[in-house]
């Protein structure tokens, strides 16, 4: 006569690990925000609420500018560097290379296109002539300008 085999047991549950969450999808920021390294220049990522940040890579300590203050970028263009400022500034001084960049909000630059290879350039408004960093030729800018840029564009 066969012998009933008893069901194996249930194991225990297992202790409920802590709640993980996973950290922001590839490019969301939520909850960070992001300044220049004072000593290397790389861009940091921050908790909000943070003072001062320690870079990784060169160990140098930036500090987080006050809450509420609203940061804009432009890349150097002495050395092509990415540099952060307080927006408004109306300047930028390169901590690396000391070229002194102006900094324009969108609505003191204009755009025409090279009087030669007809490449979109933009300017500081009011220029009188602008080089085009393709071909290095010297477009007038102005009256003129808009008149004879109708005449391409026509």
């Amino acid at each position: 006569m066969p012998v009933p085999l008893a069901p194996y047991p249930t194991p225990p549950a297992p202790a409920m690990a802590p709640s993980y969450t996973p950290p922001p999808a590839h490019g969301s920021t939520s909850g960070q925000s992001q300044l220049v390294c004072s000593g290397c220049r790389n861009l940091l990522m921050y908790p909000a609420g943070a003072s001062s940040v320690c870079c990784a890579v060169c160990n140098a300590v930036t500090a987080v500018p006050p809450p509420g203050t609203e940061m804009a970028q432009l890349v150097c263009a002495g050395c092509h560097t990415l540099l952060m400022y307080i927006r408004g500034a109306t300047s930028v001084q390169c901590s690396c290379c000391h070229t002194v960049n102006l900094a324009l909000e969108a609505n003191q630059v204009a755009h025409v296109n090279c009087g030669n290879c007809r490449m979109l350039l933009m300017y500081q408004y009011g220029a009188r002539s602008v080089k085009c960093a393709v071909c290095n030729f010297v477009t007038s800018v102005g009256a003129s300008a808009s008149t004879s840029d109708a005449k391409f564009n026509s």
